[in-house]
């Protein structure tokens, strides 16, 4: 059974950096995605609902720049899945939104782990585009996904999301 792609892969001229899909996002944090359609899905909600199945993935074929950047959104989760264990929401929203703001490495720095599959950015304008755009990407990131962990009880996250946190998809972590 094959892994799920992104349902983005259609939509012509998306801009990218590098070779990741700057997509529009529904989102209240400042940063350079074109706001998205309030109605529809964006890559965020795609992140979240195909997580919990691409999870046991170990291989993604990559059939463009919206998977790559699913693939960063799926790693990116888990992550936070790792950090909220026995938090109550409150810690557990100070905790991720440092988590989001931290200095990352991005595609095409020594320190990133997907290296072969992500081509780095161009210029250092690019690279900053890049930079402001995965840090806009992982504070709304974190912020939904609170919603999603902590929807039945605010005292401590979900166990039918916490029991994710050990997984790791494609074998790698960010």
């Amino acid at each position: 059974m094959p892994a799920y792609h992104s349902s983005f892969l259609s939509i012509p001229n998306v801009p990218t950096t590098g070779n990741l899909a700057m997509l529009p996002l529904k989102t209240k944090f400042r940063g350079p995605a074109y706001p998205a359609d309030a109605n529809q899905m964006d890559i965020i909600d795609e992140c979240i609902s195909l997580f919990r199945a691409n999870c046991f993935f170990r291989n993604f074929e990559i059939k463009g720049p919206a998977d790559r950047t699913l693939i960063y959104g799926t790693l990116f989760i888990s992550e936070c899945l790792g950090k909220l264990t026995g938090l109550s929401c409150r810690d557990a929203e100070r905790h991720l939104n440092s988590l989001a703001l931290e200095n990352f490495s991005i595609p095409g720095s020594p320190g990133f782990p997907l290296n072969a599959l992500y081509s780095p950015p161009a210029s250092t304008q690019e690279s900053e585009l890049m930079r402001s755009y995965l840090t806009q990407f992982r504070q709304e990131l974190a912020f939904r996904l609170l919603s999603h962990v902590y929807a039945t009880e605010k005292t401590h996250p979900s166990k039918w999301w916490t029991c994710f946190s050990k997984r790791r998809f494609m074998n790698k972590a960010l």
